[in-house]
């Protein structure tokens, strides 16, 4: 049975989401499976996200790839990954990098998306992400891209993505 690290059992999923998504990978990213594990805890928090059984390979301000494994669960009716199991990868991808990015004070949406599908997507594929460092919680919206590779290094999706940025509301 695996041991979680002692600081992950306190993490409060409940308060500021860019808060528990960095310190949770700062807790497991060096833990044997630890890259595995946090995908499945991201998987639990929010649960469509754990659909494609995310593996974080990098996570840091402005900066996420993350894979997805080939297996029938994400395959379409031609034996490729389905278009929205890549869409999902992508928001994922990019919507930790800008998480890790904001301060504590501040959450984040995708206010629109768009996903150009190279070619079938094939084998695993994985997601990079890189965005502003530094964000701050002002009401902003940033203008994000995600590559998506397969095995062989050639990109099969390119995304753009709007994540509308803001201060979380203060309780009066």
């Amino acid at each position: 049975m695996l041991k979680l690290p002692q600081g992950l059992r306190q993490l409060d999923f409940r308060g500021s989401s860019v808060a528990w998504i960095r310190e949770a990978w700062r807790l497991l990213r060096n833990v044997p499976g630890g890259k595995n594990l946090y995908g499945r805890l991201l998987g639990q928090v929010i649960p469509y996200t754990g659909t494609i059984r995310p593996v974080f390979i990098t996570l840091e301000p402005g900066h996420a790839v993350v894979r997805l494994d080939d297996r029938r669960a994400v395959r379409n009716h031609l034996g490729s990954i389905h278009a929205i199991a890549l869409c999902n990868l992508a928001e994922l991808a990019g919507n930790a990098a800008i998480a890790c990015s904001l301060p504590d004070s501040a959450r984040f949406i995708v206010k629109r998306i768009e996903i150009d599908y190279l070619k079938k997507a094939r084998g695993s594929i994985v997601a990079s992400c890189t965005c502003p460092v530094s964000l701050g919680s002002e009401r902003a919206e940033y203008h994000i891209e995600v590559e998506l590779k397969d095995d062989q290094g050639t990109l099969v999706s390119k995304v753009r993505m709007v994540t509308l940025v803001g201060p979380i509301p203060t309780s009066t």
